[in-house]
């Protein structure tokens, strides 16, 4: 009767741990305050997907499932609060985020990756310096899953981290996506594009192959890139542990390209002698990188 007694008394105790799960939908929809081909819509997500999609329109219309889990009825009515839908209007360029996550979001000045000359806007992770005013811990669990509708001709500019794949699609503008621990699928390209993931395949499909130059990355994962018939471009190919496949027969070797760069441990080379042109060649130089992946290049053949 004692252990019988011992067993539920820690049932007991536990039950009000187990999580509890709260569930909405947010919609919004965002004006660009001047019209031009500088359009750009930034979508920063962390944890969850994040899905776009060109259309014949004038405004960016946003949906977030957001799902909050905690084990206390406490916690849960702290994070439905705290986590909420961030947005910046910059005039020309619309930028969504996640707001309440403990971390601080907006421009980062010392970043040298700027995207068509603005500043690289993103988190900046205060974990190491909690005297901040940021929450270094959260007390709850949270998930964002972005679909957002874009007028056609905007540049699109996707990432996330955990927890979701990215997806863009019948976007004609500059369409960059970065990921850490899912897929990226871009289709019905038109324009130049990067693509750069950790954890996850990089899917690319273009209806109007591209004049200008575009990479695509995966560290574990393939790449598989469709290309309409008739492609002229360079190539790179480079991986650790890859092969390189096309059905592509007129590829011919270009010379290596030697890399110089100098650090303040002295001059470093690099050696790149996977490089292709690829029919007529072209302006365009289309990178492919993996470390555990191989590369399926290919064109249509109807």
């Amino acid at each position: 009767m004692k252990l019988i007694g011992m067993i539920m008394g820690v049932m007991v105790a536990t039950a009000p741990l187990f999580a509890q799960t709260h569930a909405e939908k947010i919609s919004k929809t965002l004006s660009f305050g001047k019209l031009s081909e500088a359009n750009t819509v930034i979508i920063a997500n962390i944890n969850g997907s994040v899905r776009v999609e060109g259309y014949e329109g004038s405004e960016v219309r946003i949906e977030v499932d957001k799902t909050i889990t905690a084990k206390t009825t406490e916690r849960l009515e702290k994070g439905k609060q705290q986590i909420q839908l961030g947005t910046l209007d910059l005039v020309d360029t619309v930028v969504l985020f996640v707001d309440g996550t403990g971390a601080n979001f907006g421009p980062r000045k010392n970043r040298t990756n700027n995207w068509r000359g603005r500043e690289n806007y993103g988190y900046d992770w205060c974990c190491n310096n909690c005297n901040n005013g940021c929450e270094c811990r959260l007390d709850f669990d949270y998930r964002m899953d972005f679909v957002v509708k874009v007028p056609y001709n905007v540049n699109v500019v996707a990432s996330t981290v955990n927890n979701g794949n990215i997806s863009v699609s019948k976007a004609r503008g500059i369409v960059n996506a970065d990921n850490i621990n899912g897929s990226i699928k871009l289709t019905d390209l038109m324009r130049e594009a990067s693509a750069s993931t950790i954890n996850g395949d990089v899917d690319i499909e273009y209806t109007t192959n591209p004049k200008k130059d575009c990479r695509f990355y995966s560290l574990n994962g393939d790449i598989n890139a469709w290309f309409q018939r008739g492609l002229a471009a360079s190539m790179s190919f480079e991986s650790f542990n890859g092969d390189f496949y096309t059905n592509i027969n007129n590829l011919e070797n270009l010379p290596m390209e030697v890399e110089k760069e100098t650090d303040s441990k002295g001059v470093k080379y690099k050696v790149n002698g996977n490089r292709y042109r690829i029919g007529n060649g072209g302006a365009a130089m289309l990178d492919f990188e993996t470390f555990n992946g191989n590369v399926y290049l290919k064109e249509r053949t109807n």
